[in-house]
């Protein structure tokens, strides 16, 4: 079931420089893990432009390989970079963006992150649901408004080994948009985009009319007063 939008922004596709747009992507060789969400975004970024994944695209797939290590070796053209790899294949110097959901529409207006949980938990515990989505709100808006504070804190729990990379990524990612942009339409559009991409075969009406539950995050809203 979900229950609301966290973020957006971060991931970015990454390429070598024979590679422009995601349209030159033809014919070119891209690391992903299959099954991952940098596998779907692949699909559905490619077909957006007129490539079929399928034909038009060499994939590496093997659950052993690591995409950003073949990228730097120069054995793949492209891979998706979330953080902290995004990071540090910035500080490296090495390829460059050709998508980015930072700054790129349409992919940046809509949440690359959302909050889901358990049908049977929501209906069965709904006050604790209620908490943990309040939980998770008002961390976001903590990494919007302090993420120095939020980055040394990810290193001192253990989460991220180097402060100035989850510093940038905090930095970067917009926790904020949790009050403004509206889950059910960027749920809408993946939902669209992958059923498109026959990764999926509930329409976006069935996906949000069986599991989204809009009642915790409206019930925020009014009593956080967004």
């Amino acid at each position: 079931m979900v229950l609301a939008g966290l973020h957006s922004g971060c991931f970015e596709l990454y390429a070598n420089e024979s590679v422009h747009g995601i349209q030159d992507l033809k014919g070119k060789t891209v690391a992903a893990l299959l099954g991952s969400n940098a596998m779907i975004l692949s699909n559905i970024m490619t077909r957006l432009v007129g490539l079929d994944p399928a034909s038009d695209i060499k994939w590496i797939t093997d659950p052993s390989t690591k995409p950003m290590q073949l990228f730097i070796d120069g054995k793949v053209d492209a891979f998706f970079a979330v953080p902290p790899e995004l990071q540090e294949i910035r500080a490296r110097k090495i390829g460059h963006v050709i998508a980015s959901s930072i700054t790129d529409r349409p992919w940046s207006q809509h949440y690359c992150c959302l909050l889901t949980a358990s049908t049977a938990f929501v209906r069965k515990y709904p006050a604790a649901t209620k908490r943990v989505l309040r939980a998770f709100l008002k961390a976001a808006d903590l990494c919007a408004s302090e993420p120095a504070r939020m980055a040394q804190l990810l290193v001192d729990r253990g989460y991220a080994t180097r402060y100035d990379f989850a510093l940038q990524a905090l930095s970067e990612i917009r926790f904020d948009v949790w009050r403004d942009y509206d889950p059910e339409d960027s749920l809408r559009f993946y939902a669209l985009r992958t059923q498109e991409a026959s990764l999926i075969k509930s329409s976006p009406q069935k996906l949000i009319a069986g599991h989204t539950d809009w009642r915790f995050l409206n019930e925020l809203k009014r009593e956080l007063k967004v």
